[in-house]
């Protein structure tokens, strides 16, 4: 057996996959984990040193998001010594495992919410929580629509008798709210997240709703939960991974920062789609349920604002960045398919500090828009007799009509895939773009977006083109080109393009 390597993650690039979706190794049509482990040579050729599995624990839905047993695998997916080869073979290869752990709800069909709603005097009543039907009248009425819920709903009748007490669910009625103020609810998730770090060896945790622990008019309560949690975490394995998802703004997503050390940076990502749609350099936030362009602002200072905002609260903070994930449309639909767009964001993305997310089949351009099934449509391996892709849904936008499969796009010098390839290749090999701080390098043309990275006596230059059209760089500081230099001719950088020098 070869020898264990060692990963740069956190510092280093990471893939999120929906185990779902993936890869078919038995043909039953739902990709399973020994399709993943048989895939693990793809990712360790693209470059990646982490992985990010979305839910795989036992649920009756196909996103399996309202879990019914937290010390399990899905049997779709295999059985748990399945589940450990994978991890065990990633690790292998240097590439760390982090899993989905969804403790802000169970499933209402998990055993503590079926005794919960027997009665008040069931043990399990303190797991949840409960309210009665007048105190709340003016709540169940209706509630704004979020980012990361489209519900209006919190509170939910048990059965649908709308005359008995009612409980907490922030996304739907499926996933009853647990209770953080019951001591037994806080043992038995530091017991949960124990078992995996402890029996199955995963490497962290990726924290889903991070920021709906306690209600918005509790948010410090959940402040002091991820704190302990962290903490909790910390003894059980040093060296723990935990990355929150907090869609809120920067000053909020602060004091989450406080108890995790990285979070999802939602800001970045909506910033870097706007830059290359609108083709200028533009930063965006998140205000209510979508996007705001903020049109006189500067991704880059927006950016280097909010890094050290997150770092005031935790030293030893790093960003997790992305361009899309399981939750938006995907990237490329938002850029009407352009595949110069998509490489374009790809630079952009693994150019900056933080650890970069790949959704997978973003790197091979794969389509889609909401409903949520839609985004999360099976991945393209090839095109004829492709008998790892899974087919339990049919696909609507990433099929062989609009998308090239891995297979075609390896052969493919210029395409997505080896462009991806090449820049993650890049980020892995000069160490000040994995590590280095963001510096500012300003250029007038707004269409340009320019930054520096800077590590220790060592100091990286990086331009985009955002415009579809050459674009003259007026700079003495270009002297050695490491990367892009074919597209940097006679003084101009070409369309959509970017160079790293120094």
């Amino acid at each position: 057996m070869k020898p264990v390597k060692t990963s740069d993650f956190p510092n280093a690039v990471a893939y999120e996959i929906f185990i779902q979706s993936f890869a078919d190794s038995n043909g039953d049509g739902i990709g399973d984990f020994n399709g993943a482990t048989q895939k693990l040579s793809y990712l360790e050729d693209l470059g990646v040193q982490a992985v990010w599995l979305m839910p795989i624990m036992k649920s009756p839905s196909y996103h399996k998001y309202d879990v019914t047993d937290y010390k399990s695998v899905h049997p779709d997916y295999g059985t748990m010594d399945d589940f450990k080869h994978f991890v065990k073979e990633a690790h292998r290869r240097g590439i760390k495992v982090i899993i989905d752990m969804i403790i802000n709800h169970t499933g209402s069909e998990h055993p503590w919410f079926l005794e919960a709603k027997k009665g008040k005097d069931n043990p399990y009543r303190e797991y949840y929580v409960w309210a009665d039907k007048d105190s709340i009248a003016d709540q169940i009425a209706k509630k704004e629509v979020t980012q990361d819920s489209d519900n209006i709903r919190q509170w939910h009748a048990v059965d649908g008798d709308e005359s008995k007490e009612h409980y907490y669910g922030f996304f739907w009625g499926g996933m009853p709210d647990l209770n953080f103020d019951s001591p037994k609810v806080r043992k038995e998730i530091v017991d949960i997240s124990r078992f995996w770090l402890e029996e199955v060896d995963v490497d962290g945790f990726r924290l889903d709703a991070a920021k709906h622990i306690y209600p918005d008019d509790r948010v410090k309560d959940s402040y002091q939960w991820w704190q302990y949690y962290s903490n909790e975490m910390k003894k059980i394995k040093s060296d723990v991974y935990l990355v929150g998802e907090v869609w809120a703004p920067a000053e909020l997503v602060k004091e989450f920062a406080k108890g995790l050390p990285a979070l999802f940076n939602f800001d970045l990502a909506g910033s870097i789609q706007q830059a290359v749609i609108n083709e200028k350099n533009v930063a965006a936030t998140i205000e209510g349920p979508k996007w705001v362009m903020l049109e006189n602002e500067s991704l880059i200072d927006r950016l280097m604002e909010q890094r050290e905002l997150f770092k005031s609260a935790n030293k030893d903070y790093h960003d997790a960045i992305f361009l899309s994930n399981h939750d938006q449309n995907r990237v490329l639909s938002n850029f009407d398919g352009d595949i110069e767009k998509g490489k374009l964001a790809a630079s952009i993305l693994l150019t900056l500090p933080g650890s970069p997310y790949i959704y997978y089949g973003e790197e091979i351009g794969m389509l889609g828009m909401k409903p949520d099934p839609n985004i999360r449509e099976p991945m393209l391996w090839n095109n004829e007799g492709d008998s790892m892709r899974t087919s339990w849904m049919k696909s609507k936008y990433a099929t062989d009509e609009t998308v090239t499969p891995v297979a075609k796009q390896q052969k493919n010098s210029t395409s997505m895939l080896n462009h991806y390839k090449e820049l993650i290749s890049l980020r892995n090999e000069h160490e000040v773009l994995a590590k280095g701080e963001l510096i500012k390098y300003p250029l007038e043309n707004q269409q340009l977006l320019s930054f520096g990275r800077k590590l220790n006596d060592t100091t990286y230059y990086v331009i985009h083109n955002l415009s579809a059209e050459p674009i003259e760089i007026k700079s003495t500081k270009i002297n050695q080109i490491i990367f892009g230099k074919s597209d940097f001719v006679d003084g101009k950088l070409n369309g959509r393009k970017s160079i790293v020098f120094k």
